[in-house]
């Protein structure tokens, strides 16, 4: 019997974790696949899905300026009924954290459907760190029927949440899987890989030859006061090195971009570039020297490059990189972010030690585990 699958997915974090599932799933002739985008990160989300060569058969697009959570909850759920109706899939996959993970997987509820959750077990322990994503991924844990976790840390958060073993899977995680998907074509494609370079290049000249310090930030939690600590800790990091280049995708969100250009605007090796898209960013991961940021993908792409990393958070739902001494959180103190990173910067033993750090986040083959576990199900309609 053909399972009738739906992948749904809205950020552009969601789509590269999701995009070598939906590639392996379609693999099967016993598997009816359909994608939904909620859209709710539209520029960004699109560079993924053509990188991926993914086109969705269902496009909620949610994305309206100014709208904040409530908007973004009710527009998903309402929109997703429709799709649900339409397709009347037997299992929902989600992904993470996000309010599109959330909110899909209420609406599968509603439907009697079976979701499965990709990066399941993941906590902090406080529903306000992140938001609000941990309230968002333990929402998904207690709806979901199925949980594929990435580490046996996030299988042994779930059985303490009364998870069945049975239906907890610990896969890897499939941001790797899309990491090396990618290097996998660059290195086999010499065209895809020029034009990547090419199109990083218009927005930072490569060959400058200097140390790379890549930075993102973009939490909600870090907005106000946080991130004014954040600008003025890389501004004295730029000062204090100026053989050193600091490179700064800044975030569209206002709430990012307002310190961001006043405290760092002017600095002549604090580079802010435009947002990157998935290619240009793993290249400039692969040639940074560390990278200091808030986010939590980068926790996991990092350490299989080599690449230290200093995290301007004061909790993490990822504690095994911290563990494997890849990750080093630092909050979003200023003393702390740079001595940190000057640390990195002039002690090359201890940066050695962070980067041979073995990566706890798998081998890539996350996604070939989930189907595999998919198609050894029973028929649950």
């Amino acid at each position: 019997m053909i399972k009738k699958i739906l992948i749904v997915f809205g950020t552009r974090p969601e789509a590269i974790k999701m995009a070598p599932l939906i590639k392996e799933f379609k693999k099967y002739s016993e598997f009816d696949v359909k994608v939904c985008v909620t859209a709710q990160h539209r520029q960004m989300l699109d560079q993924v899905l053509e990188m991926f060569d993914i086109v969705p058969d269902y496009d909620l697009d949610i994305m309206q300026a100014g709208q904040d959570l409530y908007d973004l909850t009710s527009r998903i759920l309402l929109k997703m009924r429709d799709v649900l109706d339409e397709f009347k899939p037997d299992i929902v996959f989600v992904h993470g954290d996000t309010t599109t993970a959330s909110i899909a997987s209420l609406a599968a509820f509603y439907k009697q459907i079976k979701v499965a959750h990709v990066e399941a077990g993941l906590r902090t322990g406080d529903i306000y760190s992140p938001f609000p994503e941990e309230i968002n991924r333990q929402l998904v844990g207690i709806i979901a029927s199925y949980h594929f976790a990435p580490t046996n840390l996030s299988k042994q958060n779930l059985i303490k949440e009364n998870k069945s073993p049975e239906n907890i899977v610990v896969t890897g995680n499939t941001v790797i899987d899309a990491l090396f998907l990618l290097l996998e074509r660059m290195q086999k494609d010499n065209a895809l890989k020029d034009k990547i370079l090419t199109s990083l290049n218009a927005k930072y000249d490569t060959s400058r030859g200097k140390k790379i310090i890549l930075v993102t930030g973009h939490r909600r939690e870090n907005f106000g006061d946080g991130f004014i600590n954040i600008c003025e800790a890389l501004k004295t990091i730029a000062i204090k090195n100026p053989n050193v280049d600091i490179v700064y995708p800044v975030h569209l969100n206002p709430n990012v971009q307002e310190p961001v250009k006043k405290i760092l605007s002017g600095i002549g090796n604090v580079r802010l570039i435009a947002p990157l898209e998935y290619g240009e960013f793993v290249y400039l991961m692969s040639m940074a020297y560390f990278i200091i940021t808030d986010s939590g993908g980068i926790q996991e792409e990092a350490p299989s490059l080599g690449k230290p990393v200093l995290v301007m958070r004061n909790i993490t739902e990822r504690p095994e990189a911290i563990e494997a001494g890849s990750v080093k959180l630092v909050g979003v103190d200023k003393k702390n972010i740079v001595s940190q990173a000057q640390i990195l910067l002039d002690y090359d033993e201890i940066y050695q030690k962070m980067s041979q750090s073995r990566s706890p986040y798998g081998d890539g083959k996350a996604s070939i585990k989930i189907v595999e576990f998919i198609k050894n199900l029973r028929s649950e309609r």
